[in-house]
C-alpha cells in the first residue's frame, strides 16, 4: 500500500471532496453539528484568499486522506511554522501508511519552506491518534492549554 499512495495538493474543484472529509472528521469527533463550512466558503478561503492549503492522500486515484494546514509564526524562533488543522484518513485506509505519508509530505513542505516547526492539536480522548503521533516521535505540549473565542463571545470581545 505505501508505494501506491500519492500525495497531491488540492486544486479548485476539490471543494466538495474537502467538505466531505470535513464532515467525516466532524462525525468521528462527534461534532457534526458544528460544521457550517460550504464549498463556496472553502473555495474563497483556500483558493482565493489562500489562508489554508490542503493535501490529499490518494490510492488508486481515490482521495482517502486529507491534511489541511496553514502557516503560523513563532516569535521565539523568529520564523513561520506550519499548523496542521486537520488530518483525517478514511476508516478503511487507516493503518496502511496514508496518515504517515501525509505527515511526511507536510514535514517536507515545512523544511522546504524554511519553517521552524510543524505542530497540531489532538483531542485528549483520541487514543488511536495520540498513539500514532507518539509513534512518529511527536512530543505532546501538555503544559499548554488552548483557548478559543467564537460566535457571540468573539463578537462581544470585538466590540470592547
Amino acid at each position: 500500500m505505501k508505494n501506491d499512495i500519492v500525495i497531491r495538493f488540492a486544486q479548485p474543484g476539490d471543494e466538495g471532496t474537502i467538505l466531505s472529509f470535513i464532515h467525516g472528521l466532524a462525525e468521528y469527533e462527534n461534532m457534526s453539528s458544528d460544521v457550517v463550512a460550504t464549498e463556496e466558503l472553502l473555495h474563497e478561503w483556500i483558493f482565493e484568499k489562500k489562508k489554508a492549503e490542503v493535501l490529499f492522500a490518494e490510492v488508486d486515484g481515490r482521495e482517502v486522506g486529507i491534511a489541511l494546514f496553514f502557516h503560523n509564526f513563532s516569535t521565539f524562533l523568529g520564523r513561520a511554522g506550519i499548523y496542521l488543522e486537520d488530518l483525517f484518513v478514511l476508516p478503511e485506509y487507516r493503518g496502511k501508511g496514508c496518515g504517515t505519508a501525509l505527515l511526511k509530505r507536510l514535514a517536507q513542505i515545512t523544511v522546504e519552506r524554511g519553517c521552524g516547526r510543524l505542530e497540531w492539536a489532538c483531542l485528549d480522548w483520541n487514543k488511536p491518534s495520540i498513539d500514532f503521533y507518539l509513534s512518529l516521535g511527536a512530543k505532546p505540549m501538555d503544559e499548554w492549554t488552548t483557548y478559543r473565542l467564537t460566535g457571540d463571545t468573539l463578537l462581544k470581545m470585538a466590540e470592547k
